[in-house]
């Protein structure tokens, strides 16, 4: 699984941020053997600007041989974004999953 983390020019996305994130991202999707790449895509929605919740966090999930799967997910940190984000995209992958089973 190839993963690739991009940042607005907001969030400064530093080796060690790249670093926790990558391994978040394996550590919740080790499980999900047909995934080939993800792209993770997180925003700061107000830049300076107060305002909350303002984190925004789209993941994209490319499985082999099916359309990709992209979920969203808006908090007030970058974790609790890509947390949420991820949660979605488990319950995404498991209903694809399972309806490619079925046929």
């Amino acid at each position: 699984m190839t993963i690739q983390i991009n940042t607005d020019k907001n969030i400064e996305g530093n080796e060690r941020f790249t670093e926790y994130f990558t391994s978040l991202i394996e550590d919740k999707l080790s499980r999900y053997d047909k995934i080939t790449r993800i792209e993770l895509h997180l925003s700061d929605e107000n830049g300076s600007r107060d305002g909350h919740p303002d984190k925004r966090c789209l993941i994209e999930a490319r499985l082999e041989g099916k359309q990709p799967i992209a979920v969203t997910n808006i908090a007030d940190t970058n974790e609790q974004a890509v947390e949420g984000a991820l949660n979605k995209l488990k319950t995404s992958l498991d209903t694809a999953l399972g309806k490619m089973k079925n046929y």
